[in-house]
């Protein structure tokens, strides 16, 4: 099982399916969300119980995230399809998890570039690959 919090604690939760892999997303909204990007994972959200009130914003028709209302900790992201994205530096002690690449990477911020070599896609998955 894996376990996941916030900063200040009020909000905890477990996962009881394997994780992995983690993405790194370099989109508008996780840099603004976040101030940086983000490396999230995925979960089916059956298998996550959350302890906790959990603040959502629908960031879009399609998509939400959710944070600690007491902190602020930025936790989850929902695209309504069963799955629930755990931020990856949300998760408490090691994970053994590994990133396989860098989502939405046309939108990283001028001030950096990815130095591993995973694959950065210019937009998701599905789109034309593009060297960092």
């Amino acid at each position: 099982m894996v376990q996941g919090s916030c900063l200040c604690g009020a909000v905890r939760y477990d996962v009881t399916a394997p994780l992995g892999p983690v993405t790194a997303c370099h989109c508008t909204q996780c840099r603004k969300i976040s101030g940086h990007f983000t490396a999230a994972v995925p979960a089916p959200w059956e298998a996550v119980s959350v302890a906790g009130e959990v603040c959502w914003y629908e960031s879009s028709a399609s998509a939400r995230r959710g944070f600690c209302p007491t902190c602020g900790s930025y936790l989850f992201w929902e695209e309504y399809d069963g799955l629930v994205y755990l931020m990856a530096g949300a998760l408490d002690g090691a994970t053994g998890l590994q990133m396989d690449g860098h989502i939405f990477y046309a939108d990283h911020g001028d001030y950096y570039r990815v130095g591993d070599s995973l694959p950065c896609w210019a937009e998701g998955r599905s789109g034309p690959r593009m060297d960092p």
